[in-house]
């Protein structure tokens, strides 16, 4: 009997410290979100994931600056155009037709690193301007970071004015939003690190057989 009411306070006091280190995550997840953003260093491509028009008119701001060579504006609905696109954002009928490609194949982030891995080896690119929500980019990293681990990726945030991130903490809709994104960010790094372990589990595989042979 003693033993099962140890074993219940062992786990009580598990869950305890998990959910303090959770919610101690979370606020330092939402604390990090960049809040002022400048001029990235220049990169071969870049990729806008959509999501606000504000993200597409921000890279193709950057194209226009000379930041990179082309752009990828990835996760485009199906019945998107481009000219559809172009029309909306300053300088998009200057650009679009001669340096600007449109991925309709991705649904998701991890749709989006996959895609945007394929076009960046297509132009032999190894380095990115990556340009999203601000509140997007940490799981954006990540998952581009596992399909991509030899491209150098830079981050530009875009800060949407609806999106109170100075005071979050004051704003319901801006909160559940950063929840949100918070767990999508932890499966995010779990997958990172799972990609990570199999890659040395294989070199370790291959050190291990070449010895075997030599």
């Amino acid at each position: 009997m003693a033993a099962s009411i140890r074993l219940i306070q062992l786990v009580i006091a598990g869950v305890a410290i998990a959910g303090v280190l959770v919610v101690a995550g979370f606020v330092l997840f939402a604390n990090a979100i960049e809040r002022d953003t400048g001029v990235p260093q220049a990169a071969h491509g870049i990729v806008a994931l959509t999501g606000g028009k504000d993200r597409i008119g921000e890279a193709v701001r950057l194209l226009a600056d000379g930041q990179a060579k082309r752009l990828l504006i990835t996760g485009v609905n199906p019945t998107t155009k481009a000219r559809d696109l172009e029309v909306v954002v300053p300088r998009g009928t200057e650009f679009f037709a001669c340096c600007v490609d449109l991925d309709h194949a991705a649904l998701d982030t991890i749709g989006n690193a996959a895609e945007t891995k394929a076009w960046a080896a297509k132009h032999g690119f190894n380095s990115l301007i990556v340009v999203t929500s601000a509140y997007h980019m940490p799981r954006t990293l990540v998952e581009f970071a596992r399909e991509m681990p030899d491209v150098h990726l830079v981050p530009h945030p875009v800060v949407s004015r609806n999106f109170h991130i100075k005071d979050w903490w004051s704003h319901p809709g801006t909160t559940r939003i950063l929840i949100s994104e918070y767990l999508k960010y932890l499966g995010a790094l779990a997958r990172f690190a799972g990609a990570r372990i199999g890659v040395n589990a294989d070199l370790a595989g291959s050190a291990r057989s070449s010895s075997k042979r030599d």
